[in-house]
Order: C-alpha cells, then sequence, then structure tokens
C-alpha cells in the first residue's frame, strides 16, 4: 500500500521537563500544550521521604538537577522547566535563581521554574496582593509565603490540606472547597500550589465564581516554559492564557456595587459545578444565558445578574433570604475561614487555623479514607 500521501511526522518543538519522582499529573501538563510541541519529561531519583521542606531540598539539589539536564538533552529540549512548587521556593529567590543556572550551564538551554514562573505570572496580570491554596503542611505553606513576600507579594488568606504523601488524589471539590475559604480579604489574584494538585478544568469556573483570576502551579510552568520559546499555551478560558477571559469575569471586581442610591448590595456568586466542563458558547460571562428566578423558579444557588426589579447587581435571592455564600446546595454545607488539616490522614499535619475544626469532606461526613 502507498502511504506516501500521509506525509509527516509533522515537526515538533521540545520541552524538557524536570519532575519529582512521585509527579504523577503528566497528562494534565500535556493539556496545556500546543500540538507542535512535545513534552519531554524525567524524574529526579527516588528517596524514602514524604512531602516536607527536607524533601523539597532533596529534588532541588544542583546534582540531582544536573543529572536529569544531560538526560533530557538527549532529545534536544529548548528550554527545561523543573516542574516543582516547593522545590523552587524552598531556597528562595536566590535559591530558585541558582537552579536555572545549574540546569543551563549543563544543558546550555534556557531554564525555568515554577516558582520563578509564578512570580512572573503575577508580573504579568498586575497581581501583588493574592489568595492561597496548597496541600502542604503549615511549614511548608508558611516557606512558600516567604518565598512570595521576597517577591513583594502579600498573602490575604490561605487554606491547606496538611497532606505529606499521594497529593494527586485530591479531588477538583476540595480545591474548590478550599479556594472559598481562602479569599477573604481584598485580593487580586488566586494561587494554587503544587504541580501535583490537579486544577486545568478547575481554573474558569473559579475565576467565574470569585471574579479573580486564577494560578495554578502547572499552569504557570507551562506557561513560561512555551513563553520562553515563543509558544502560547493552550486553556480556553483562563485570565493568565486567554485574552477574552482576562476582560471577562476573571477582570470583574469581587468588592461591593452601589446600586439604587445609597443601598449597597454585594456581587453575586454562582455556585459552580467545578466538575462540569467550561461552557464553549460563552467565553465572556459564564452567566450570559442564565435567567434570573423570576418566579422563584430558577435552580436554588445560581445568581442572576438582575434582581426583580431588573437592577444590575441585586442578589436575586436576597428576597428569599438566602446566603449566595452560605449553603452550597449539594450537602456540604456553610462556608468557614480559612483552615488547615485534613481528618483522618497518616502522617500528616492538622493544624486549625483560628482555632476551627477543619470542615468534613463532602462526599463522606467521616472523613477520606486514608491514602
Amino acid at each position: 500500500m502507498d502511504v506516501s500521501f500521509l506525509g509527516g511526522p509533522q515537526p515538533q518543538r521540545g520541552v524538557g521537563v524536570v519532575a519529582p519522582f512521585d509527579f504523577a499529573l503528566d497528562r494534565e501538563l500535556w493539556r496545556w500544550v500546543p500540538d507542535e510541541v512535545s513534552l519531554h519529561l524525567t524524574r529526579t531519583p527516588f528517596v524514602p521521604v514524604e512531602v516536607s521542606l527536607g524533601l523539597a531540598r532533596l529534588v532541588s539539589e544542583h546534582e540531582t538537577l544536573r543529572e536529569a539536564t544531560q538526560a533530557l538533552c538527549a532529545v534536544s529540549p529548548e528550554v527545561i522547566a523543573y516542574a516543582c512548587s516547593s522545590g523552587s521556593f524552598v531556597g528562595g529567590i536566590a535559591g530558585e535563581r541558582e537552579m536555572c543556572a545549574a540546569i543551563e550551564q549543563s544543558g546550555e538551554v534556557p531554564a525555568i521554574t515554577t516558582s520563578g514562573a509564578l512570580l512572573d505570572a503575577l508580573r504579568e496580570i498586575g497581581a501583588q496582593r493574592i489568595a492561597l491554596v496548597t496541600p502542604y503542611t503549615s511549614s511548608v505553606t508558611q516557606s512558600l509565603e516567604e518565598y512570595l513576600a521576597e517577591g513583594g507579594i502579600t498573602v490575604t488568606g490561605r487554606a491547606f490540606l496538611g497532606l505529606t504523601r499521594h497529593i494527586w488524589k485530591v479531588p477538583y471539590r476540595d480545591v474548590v472547597d478550599m479556594a472559598r475559604q481562602a479569599v477573604v480579604g481584598e485580593a487580586d489574584a488566586l494561587f494554587i500550589s503544587c504541580t501535583n494538585l490537579a486544577t486545568y478544568d478547575v481554573i474558569p469556573q473559579l475565576e467565574a465564581e470569585l471574579r479573580m483570576p486564577v494560578l495554578s502551579a502547572n499552569q504557570v510552568t507551562m506557561w513560561a516554559a512555551l513563553r520562553r520559546i515563543g509558544e502560547h499555551a493552550v486553556g480556553p478560558y483562563q485570565a493568565l492564557l486567554d485574552p477574552v477571559a482576562r476582560s471577562g469575569p476573571a477582570a470583574m471586581s469581587s468588592s461591593t456595587t452601589a446600586v439604587a442610591g445609597e443601598t449597597v448590595f454585594p456581587m453575586p456568586h454562582e455556585s459552580l459545578d467545578p466538575l462540569a466542563p467550561a461552557d464553549p458558547l460563552s467565553p465572556a460571562d459564564p452567566l450570559a444565558g442564565v435567567d434570573s428566578p423570576a418566579g422563584m423558579g430558577s435552580l436554588p444557588g445560581v445568581d442572576g445578574l438582575s434582581g426583580a426589579d431588573g437592577l444590575p447587581g441585586v442578589d436575586p435571592l436576597a428576597s428569599l433570604g438566602v446566603d449566595p455564600m452560605g449553603p452550597l446546595g449539594d450537602g456540604r454545607g456553610e462556608q468557614e475561614a480559612a483552615y488547615a488539616g485534613s481528618p483522618g490522614l497518616p502522617g500528616a499535619e492538622t493544624e486549625a487555623a483560628d482555632g476551627l475544626d477543619p470542615p468534613p469532606y463532602p462526599d463522606d461526613p467521616s472523613g477520606p479514607a486514608p491514602i
């Protein structure tokens, strides 16, 4: 059979990725990558240490980076990305720069890290005050806050799980719950840390609900690596990547809005299902096409942009005595302040913030099974 008409394969540009030995989200990284780019991953050597500051230092040792870089250079990548948040912030800004230098000297290719990419992304969107979500223990989360402070970034609120292993198993719903609890002050953006925490599908949903840009570790890593070689990351309705999203709901202020003289109403919040894909028909405003609950016939938990009198910004659920930031309509109960800790996790550090106990997991009142 003559197959000469097939041609190809098409030339590919290469991005090398150095990931920790326990990294489990290879496929998520690929979702941000355009068709003409290939990812080439390698991992650091296994060490019998759980997620901690000690592990962060081990997986970022310069000799480890040099060996990984030499392996990747066999396939001639145009840039190498170190895909680990804690490994690249544990040494502060100076340590992050030294890591890039070690990779570049070993492979003679440009290098970026997740934490360096985070600061670049925050500058890109003009954010200086952020809410923070992590799966880490309190000590690792504190180290990230110190790194951000060194970069001129203020953390307005945070929520963390206290996990020391199996972070890739955390479901989207828990990420959403933490995000809602972390955004307690006047933040410009939300950052979800850890490259082993899945976030791709949840970013546009959180941006629509929280009315602010949402960044994640894997997102900023791929954005920075691809930008370094003149390519664009693929992420529909994500403010960092999509100009439509940046000028749409993610650009809308979550601050209070004056309506009808002296009356002040909060901007309504949606109760979106974080597991549902973004609607490709409404990139500019996820509320477009959602009817306000005239006649009390709309679904509970979904706010329209106009109330019974057609006043923009009025929460139509207010007349029902329903708090849009209250019960989520799916059995998960009311929101609480930012919390730390995850019940039932062996080896996890569980420190409750502000004296509050962590809320129960939504799907199992007794908490998650040990992982």
